[in-house]
């Protein structure tokens, strides 16, 4: 593995936009630096402007004038894809039906010229690296979901790519086997050091995968941060709402609280605001007792899913709340209790997005 390892490239995005031929702004100027060897994931909706980057870092789009990208310092705007050294993995995976498993991986290293005893040995890396032992003369349509996705990701990998660009590899496949191939992906691009650029709309995915994480929105760049940032420390409404679970609460500020119809909330700071608007993770939201809570709610539904239970709790806040509570606590429709929330867990967010 070591003969894979540690090839990556640092991408340099500066200013890079796209607009198409109609005047669609696909993109809006945009830079980024990427470091060597990380896992950067583009999350976002669909038409945030996500692949679009992706496909310019590719050399599949050419962005607006003024937009570079660079490889470790090297120019490669005008570079044609075949020369960038980067390997791609998509939604589609499109390997070859006509080739053999085997033949598929090593193509990309055939067309380099690559000779049949190093393609040999390259290939039985991949193979060893992607855990598809066995399926060498197979056909790829003898091959189950998740065996492709390998083979494409094996195919990407053995040309030693500076940068491996992933297309949402993992969208077509059912939701266990592709939380099962999340993890092994993350172990995978882990081990290799390559410099890795993951587009989805999964935040899962995103959050398992990501050394850091760019949240698009609109063709724009809404937020940039670690998993752990993005999460607890969305800079907009738009982030806390699309990263994860969130109750937003919209309410007047009084001497460090949020004034709620359930009772008070204390908030670390209200920047001497009137009124504030806040997010709280339903996670970090704990069940007490009514009568020693500051801040209470009614109850209105129970729903059990395994580790968890997932209430509804109306009444505390100007809109239901959705707290996460521990399986092992006995509630019930109509039940009044207390919610405590800890200061450093409401994160106060822009008034407008």
């Amino acid at each position: 593995m070591t003969s894979i390892a540690g090839h990556g490239a640092a991408v340099h995005i500066e200013r890079c936009g796209k607009t198409f031929a109609d005047g669609t702004q696909a993109l809006a100027p945009a830079s980024l630096d990427i470091v060597s060897g990380e896992t950067l994931v583009l999350l976002g909706p669909s038409g945030c402007g996500k692949t679009t980057m992706l496909r310019i870092i590719a050399g599949l789009e050419t962005p607006d004038p003024g937009g570079r990208i660079l490889f470790d310092r090297n120019d490669m705007t005008a570079v044609p894809i075949e020369q960038r050294q980067v390997g791609m993995v998509f939604q589609s995976y499109a390997l070859f039906p006509n080739m053999s498993v085997a033949d598929n991986i090593g193509y990309g290293l055939k067309i380099r010229g690559v000779g049949r005893a190093a393609r040999d040995q390259r290939i039985a890396e991949m193979v060893a690296l992607t855990n598809i032992g066995g399926l060498e003369n197979r056909r790829i349509d003898q091959l189950s979901g998740g065996q492709r996705q390998r083979v494409a990701l094996a195919r990407a990998v053995a040309i030693r790519p500076r940068v491996l660009l992933l297309d949402e590899p993992l969208t077509a496949l059912d939701a266990s086997l592709r939380d099962r191939l999340r993890g092994e992906l993350n172990r995978l691009l882990r081990s290799l050091g390559i410099t890795a650029i993951y587009v989805t709309h999964d935040q899962a995915e995103a959050m398992e995968l990501g050394d850091r994480i760019v949240v698009m929105r609109k063709g724009e760049i809404a937020q940039i941060g670690t998993p752990r940032e993005v999460y607890f420390a969305p800079q907009s409404r738009f982030v806390a709402e699309f990263v994860g679970a969130a109750d937003i609460i919209e309410a007047p500020v009084a001497e460090g609280h949020l004034v709620l119809p359930g009772g008070r909330l204390e908030v670390a700071a209200a920047a001497n605001a009137a009124a504030a608007t806040a997010m709280i993770r339903p996670e970090t939201i704990g069940i007490i007792d009514a009568a020693e809570a500051s801040l209470c709610g009614l109850v209105d539904s129970v729903s059990f899913i395994g580790d968890k239970q997932r209430l509804v709790v109306t009444g505390a806040a100007d809109r239901p709340l959705t707290v996460d509570a521990p399986n092992t606590i006995c509630v019930k429709n109509g039940d009044r209790v207390g919610l405590s929330i800890a200061r450093d867990a409401v994160r106060l967010l822009p008034s407008e997005d």
